[in-house]
């Protein structure tokens, strides 16, 4: 798949700008603060409407205007799509080929992107909320039903805050909480299932990369951490008692402190390189090449899943690269994805992968494709 061009209207700094890209590869070059990175962003939004970068939808509107627009034009192997993402201050507007999409699970995936930023550097030794972001974005580009799955356990788990805080404090119903809580059990059971199964296939691809990055010298095992005593190996009822015994032990505890401390979104990723923790034990280096493996087998797990490469955006990370992986990173990726590329400059970039690239030079808000 690819995106033949772009129309941004009122996204960022940017007022209005029409893009034809290239189908390999698309560079844009700009200094810092010039808005080459709200470019690939609005490609992001476009495909998984909501950005990287924050969760404030309003901060993608631009100063002293009602909304945001992005429109891009994909070619798919099953055919051309055409989506449309409108950002206001009343939510989100998304359409794909012209008719509206009720539910933002039925929109996301109609086209998927693998987002490589220098943050993503800290997939290893970040915090485990950055690397759930991780899993839920990845996961529910090619699951359309894990994304439904964990946007109704969002919501429970709000109500179900709501009500412990309420419960701290002498109000609220305990009946009411029993409620919420088999709700939440029951969407944590199939969120928990379906992220070890991703992890699983994830770590197929990611252990074969990291072996080649490293020179066969290094092999690389992704963990899940479950916050709930589940394991792999337990089917789904089995993994609803564990649930059940864990929230009913801990009942009084999450009341004392109005919070609910237990389900996916407290889980967490390990990495393991020659069976050492990469976050506690591992040099810099081993901790990128982690994070470079797992990116990359993003892009295989997603071509084994939809039978078609993603769209790949590089932003500003090719500087934060040594040579030896970044030769291959744009290896890797070659001829067979369309990649875009943010970056200050491509001096000391040798690469084959970089000849007849468009190139797009970003200046205070415009783009123009004469550098």
């Amino acid at each position: 798949m690819f995106i033949k061009s772009l129309l941004i209207r009122q996204f960022r700094n940017y007022e209005r700008v029409e893009l034809e890209f290239d189908e390999r590869m698309n560079v844009f070059i700009g200094e810092n603060a010039q808005g080459k990175t709200n470019t690939i962003e609005a490609i992001y939004v476009l495909a998984l409407a909501k950005s990287h970068r924050t969760s404030k939808d309003k901060e993608l509107i631009r100063w002293n205007d009602e909304f945001a627009k992005v429109q891009g034009q994909v070619q798919r192997q099953s055919g051309p799509i055409e989506l449309d993402l409108v950002i206001s201050t009343k939510g989100k507007k998304v359409k794909l080929n012209g008719l509206e999409q009720r539910k933002l699970s039925e929109y996301v995936g109609a086209v998927n992107v693998v987002m490589f930023a220098p943050e993503d550097l800290n997939l290893v030794k970040g915090s485990p909320q950055l690397r759930r972001r991780f899993i839920d974005m990845e996961l529910g580009q090619i699951s359309p039903v894990y994304l439904h799955h964990l946007g109704l356990y969002q919501k429970v788990l709000q109500q179900r805050n709501f009500l412990l805080k309420d419960l701290q404090i002498g109000k609220g119903s305990k009946d009411m909480l029993d409620i919420l809580t088999d709700q939440l059990i029951e969407l944590a059971v199939q969120i928990t299932k379906r992220r070890f199964v991703f992890l699983g296939q994830l770590q197929k691809w990611a252990e074969e990369i990291h072996r080649d990055i490293s020179r066969a010298k290094e092999t690389l095992k992704i963990i899940y951490k479950p916050s709930c005593d589940v394991l792999e190996e337990m089917d789904m009822p089995k993994m609803k008692e564990v649930f059940i015994e864990t929230y009913e032990n801990k009942k009084q505890r999450e009341i004392a402190r109005g919070v609910t401390l237990f389900g996916p979104h407290r889980d967490d990723l390990g990495f393991l390189v020659n069976e050492h923790d990469v976050q506690t034990y591992g040099s810099q280096g081993q901790q990128r090449t982690t994070a470079l493996s797992v990116k990359l087998a993003e892009i295989e797990l997603i071509h084994a899943e939809v039978g078609e490469y993603p769209i790949l955006l590089l932003d500003d990370v090719l500087s934060e690269l040594d040579d030896y992986r970044q030769t291959h990173l744009l290896h890797t990726i070659g001829q067979r994805v369309q990649t875009f590329v943010t970056t200050t400059s491509i001096t000391g970039v040798h690469h084959e992968a970089l000849d007849g690239a468009s190139i797009f030079k970003v200046e205070q808000g415009t783009i123009s494709n004469d550098a």
